[in-house]
């Protein structure tokens, strides 16, 4: 390249590099990430993006010039100079994808292995999905609408649908997984922020999808065993209540 196109081309990087920079950092892309997994995928996300915005920037940057500096008349219709191909630029600029899709795919795989690891202490739930509604049932015998889980501690989704697909989803957890009629699938996550997210469907299941919501209670691990016990004790009392009914009416 002569010494006159860098200056103006660097200015062009400059300029289409901030703009890309703010459009990258200053808008809030992603909600807040509350669990372990969540940071793992944010890191992997970032470095993708950021890789990107390079690379449009430099491309974006060399169209604009060429654009400006290498015009030709409205009358010009003949053919430019003949060009050869420079060897050392396209070795470089087929090496640098090759080792950054080698970079992306090592590092999901690594991603992926940790978030699915399995740890030494577990909650395990079993969430049952039908249009248009979530329940989950606790080994303890508690069935609520509302899933309450505690912080720092391994999350283990046992789920089923009971009519058509559903898609169990938290963003703030960066973790899905489909809900299939006759399949039992699995998802683990461990939250690691108190604060109330919601299970989002995402899977168009019908005219209600939109509405196919539930409240994830993300709570510390006392206020989760206080809640644990509590519900504990009310799911025992009204199955005890229900057995007395049934036996009063079969009596009757």
């Amino acid at each position: 390249m002569k010494n006159r196109h860098i200056l103006p081309l660097a200015a062009i990087i400059v300029v289409i590099g901030a703009l890309t920079a703010a459009g990258i950092f200053l808008v809030p892309w992603l909600p807040t990430a509350s669990a372990t997994e969540a940071h793992r995928v944010d890191s992997l996300t970032w470095f993708l993006v950021i890789v990107s915005g390079v690379i449009f920037t430099l491309v974006t940057s060399f169209v604009v010039y060429s654009m400006w500096a290498f015009r030709v008349g409205d009358d010009d219709d003949q053919d430019g100079p003949p060009t050869h191909g420079n060897t050392q630029l396209e070795i470089i600029w087929t090496v640098v994808p090759v080792v950054l899709l080698a970079v992306m795919a090592v590092w999901s795989v690594i991603v992926v292995n940790n978030n699915e690891a399995t740890a030494k202490t577990q909650v395990h739930v079993h969430a049952k999905a039908w249009q248009f509604a979530w329940e989950f049932d606790y080994p303890s015998g508690i069935a609520t609408g509302d899933l309450h889980v505690p912080t720092g501690t391994q999350v283990v989704m046992d789920m089923n649908s009971f009519d058509v697909i559903h898609g169990f989803y938290v963003p703030q957890f960066r973790v899905q997984m489909d809900v299939v009629p006759g399949v039992t699938t699995h998802l683990t996550f461990t939250p690691d922020k108190v604060g109330t997210w919601y299970v989002i469907c995402n899977e168009l299941c019908g005219e209600g999808h939109a509405q196919m919501r539930a409240r994830v209670i993300v709570q510390s691990p006392t206020d989760y065993a206080a809640w644990l016990a509590k519900a504990t004790i009310q799911a025992k009392a009204a199955s005890a209540s229900i057995g007395a009914s049934t036996t009063a009416g079969g009596h009757a």
